[in-house]
């Protein structure tokens, strides 16, 4: 066993500490291997001052012990070298055939002298300092620390996404949506749209005007353009229908709700005066649902014709068309009532 293989045993802090202690320079950045070798030829240089420390005794143990045995090959390569080397001198009175074969040897004898640095290159790439790159890597101390990394990584990006998602603006648009979506108003107009929505396809059809071609670049095929067909503004049928529509479905459940607005009256039993009330006010919105419902059911059920200004094609029109017919009307009606007085029980 070599000096350098009691190094070897050693571990890369005890090498450090041991580096630090006999006083050797630019120690820090070596690897494991590196520190070996030049620990061991501080050691070797400083011999006479450090074999004193008895913590350096197994490495000095070592060193003074026999070394390695000189190989026979070599000695008897070198005793050869050496006998070949006295023909030479004599070499101007042979021929030139028997120069030929001294040379020939001189050239075995140096590839075999140059095998033992080869030998020596390979023990120096040996695994032990091919793998001591691993003493320089950090590992985590336990996994639950790579388990805290994990969820605070998880965290930060779940605060990204929201800040980001708040700077969008949608959830003050969704709450600013949602504060005039509830009221009664809205739902009235829902069933508004829903009525004027089936009764658009009667009183103004949707036309075919072009084909749109297909696009190979955008993968779409070929798309019919369609768009109102405005004409039939110029026709009385048009205007007939819907301003029967209008007026009893809005015009005159909005003047009953208007005279007959029971929210007006004060604590005293007085009206307020119209200045002083919110233009949210003006109109009772369940007088308006129950004089909605009782028009509808005396023009569309008892077709009522006001003296002959309402035309039965223009009523059978607003029947078949609308959703639900008259009973679809009733019903919208119905729901707002509803809603009205929940709402009016809400605010008291």
């Amino acid at each position: 066993m070599s000096s350098s293989s009691w190094l070897g045993k050693q571990r890369k802090p005890e090498l450090t500490s041991l580096a630090e202690k006999v006083g050797l320079e630019d120690y820090a950045s070596l690897k494991k291997a590196d520190l070996e070798v030049a620990l061991d030829e501080h050691l070797r240089a400083n011999q006479t001052q450090l074999s004193k420390d008895p913590s350096l005794d197994p490495f000095f143990k070592y060193l003074s012990g026999p070394g390695p045995p000189v190989k026979k090959e070599t000695s008897g390569a070198i005793t050869l070298g050496e006998e070949t080397k006295k023909p030479r001198a004599r070499r101007t009175t042979k021929a030139k055939e028997d120069i030929q074969p001294t040379e020939h040897l001189v050239n075995l004898l140096d590839s075999d002298s140059s095998e033992p640095e080869q030998s020596k290159a390979l023990v120096s790439r040996s695994p032990r300092s091919s793998l001591s790159f691993a003493s320089d890597v950090r590992l985590p101390p336990s996994p639950s620390v790579v388990v805290d990394q994990i969820d605070q990584r998880t965290a930060n990006i779940r605060s990204s996404i929201s800040r980001t998602w708040e700077r969008s603006g949608v959830i003050d648009f969704t709450e600013n949506l949602r504060d005039k979506l509830s009221t009664t108003v809205s739902i009235e107009s829902l069933a508004l749209v829903v009525e004027i929505c089936g009764l658009q396809k009667e009183i103004l059809p949707i036309k075919y005007l072009a084909m749109v071609p297909a696009s190979r670049i955008l993968g779409t095929p070929e798309i019919p353009a369609k768009v109102p067909d405005l004409f039939v503004l110029l026709t009385p049928s048009f205007w007939s229908t819907f301003l029967l529509w209008l007026s009893t479905s809005v015009v005159l459940p909005m003047i009953f709700a208007y005279f007959f607005n029971l929210g007006l009256k004060a604590k005293h039993g007085q009206v307020r005066h119209a200045k002083n009330v919110h233009p949210a006010n003006q109109y009772d919105p369940l007088a308006f649902n129950i004089s909605k419902a009782l028009v509808a059911w005396l023009v569309y059920r008892q077709e009522l014709s006001f003296g002959g200004l309402v035309a039965d094609e223009s009523i059978q029109k607003i029947q078949d068309n609308v959703p639900g017919g008259y009973q679809g009307i009733m019903i919208g009606a119905g729901i707002g009532a509803l809603t009205s007085i929940y709402e009016a029980i809400l605010k008291k």
